[in-house]
């Protein structure tokens, strides 16, 4: 029996190369809903070579001329009825959530409502909803297996290990395009500059986060609600090869760690997968499967951050510490502040500062999930005034 695979965010990097793993494994996946936003052309593509039941996107006007091109037997849906009927009323076995920002929450939700299982790749689901999202699984059921390269190593090593032994989780990072740089040359980096990631290929928003390590911050809040590990047990190493994804210590002083090539395709095939694994052409050279972009290497290096030159790092730390919906607040924050860098409305350098004034002005409130959406538009609307008044200023 082959596994049914709904996929939230289809047209993203992660959802290109989650299509590329059933593609490789038509014996083992086929696809039941894809749900995208607004790149129809892509989006029709996908459909017409995986048949999809349900094809979900993000406006009206797309459906339609979906509709107008696909058999009247394929379902198209839009808006955020459509992302959850895609997810929720498919008839899939995994729904891999790979979305960006808020707007996939309810489909998730009401996947794991039906007890369905999640393959998340959204940052932004865990770090703002991760508590009610795991208490939620819990009681229907439902699985919680990350795809994101660092919780699913994590999730590797944990796997059988009682949690009362668990000492400390280490997340790796590869320091982005900035690791060398002072801080007045990171401040005005260059939008080319912040793209130009030395190992991983990812979408702009999750590059620009890497550059800023803002992504290992959210990394190290999402590994506290996937694992329940304080975040002050949580520590982050800059390892520039991105070999080691994650290590464990343990509290006989053992370190368990899991290595790969820094390929996505790995950590989706292992979510979709679980708990089997699929097969792979490393072939039995050991090098070989350590190799970092074709090049064997088995040297294995470690450096900490630095949070003066990176404070991106430090706010999320102070957000965990926090908790509630400050790090809904922190993710929200972020969203609009890597857009407005983007967009070349901020400096680079200015993206922290646009989350140290939002985070400086949110209440510590209890993570239910009116208040994390509350939290939410609360701090994106902050977000955009500190943006307006920085746009502003630089303009005089």
């Amino acid at each position: 029996m082959t596994k049914k695979i709904a996929i939230l965010g289809s047209t993203g990097s992660i959802g290109t190369q989650t299509l590329d793993v059933i593609a490789r494994h038509p014996d083992r996946f086929s696809v039941v809903a894809l749900a995208a936003g607004g790149r129809v052309r892509e989006l029709l593509d996908q459909v017409r070579r995986f048949q999809p039941k349900i094809v979900s996107c993000a406006r009206a006007d797309d459906a339609q001329r979906l509709r107008a091109e696909l058999a009247p037997a394929t379902r198209v849906v839009h808006g955020a009825v459509g992302l959850s009927m895609a997810a929720a009323e498919s008839g899939a076995d995994v729904v891999v959530a790979a979305t960006d920002g808020a707007v996939a929450f309810d489909a998730v939700f009401a996947s794991v409502e039906r007890g369905i299982r999640i393959a998340v790749a959204n940052k932004e689901l865990i770090v703002a909803a991760g508590e009610l999202l795991v208490a939620a699984a819990k009681r229907t059921g439902a699985e919680i297996l990350p795809i994101d390269s660092e919780h699913s190593a994590l999730f590797q090593c944990l796997v059988g290990e009682p949690p009362e032994r668990i000492a400390t989780l280490i997340l790796t990072a590869s320091g982005g395009p900035f690791w060398t740089l002072d801080a007045e040359h990171i401040r005005h980096a260059s939008l080319a500059d912040a793209l130009r990631h030395p190992t991983w290929q990812m979408g702009p928003k999750n590059t620009v986060d890497s550059a800023s390590m803002m992504n290992k911050g959210l990394e190290v809040i999402e590994a506290s609600r996937l694992f329940g590990i304080p975040a002050e047990r949580i520590e982050v190493l800059v390892h520039r090869t991105s070999v080691a994804h994650g290590l464990v210590v343990f509290t006989d002083g053992n370190v368990k760690a899991q290595l790969a090539p820094p390929d996505m395709r790995l950590p989706i095939g292992y979510a979709l997968a679980y708990p089997d694994r699929l097969p792979s052409g490393a072939g039995g050279d050991p090098l070989a499967a350590l190799g970092a972009l074709g090049a064997p290497s088995a040297r294995l290096e470690f450096e900490r951050p630095d949070v003066t030159r990176f404070p991106c790092l430090a706010l999320a730390y102070q957000a965990a510490r926090r908790g509630g919906t400050v790090p809904a607040a922190l993710s929200a924050a972020n969203e609009v502040a890597v857009q407005a860098f983007v967009a070349g409305r901020i400096l680079f350098g200015e993206i922290a500062e646009v989350v140290s004034d939002v985070l400086a002005q949110t209440p510590d409130e209890l993570a239910d999930l009116e208040n994390v959406r509350r939290s939410d538009s609360r701090a994106r609307d902050l977000a955009r005034n500190s943006v307006e008044a920085r746009s502003a200023a630089a303009a005089k």
